[in-house]
């Protein structure tokens, strides 16, 4: 998954990793990505990364700011 390459650099602890990456996958269910490998797939996992990096860690939170900023820039779309 997307997420996990990113996060190879070990700046978040385990925990963190695992709620990124449950995040990440919320996401994807959402805007309907099935395939990991899809180029929206990165661009969410960067996403999620981005807004943890910046200090969020609520899970729902996360998932919330993902989406809107996601869909502000029009990087992927609700509904593929």
């Amino acid at each position: 998954m997307a997420i996990y390459r990113l996060l190879r650099r070990g700046v978040f602890e385990p925990d963190d990793v695992r709620l990124l990456a449950t995040v990440c996958e919320n996401v994807l269910c959402t805007v309907g990505v099935v395939d990991r490998k899809d180029p929206r797939a990165e661009l969410i996992a960067k996403k999620v990364v981005q807004l943890a990096q910046a200090g969020e860690r609520d899970p729902e939170c996360l998932k919330d700011l993902a989406l809107e900023e996601l869909q502000q820039s029009r990087e992927i779309a609700s509904n593929p």
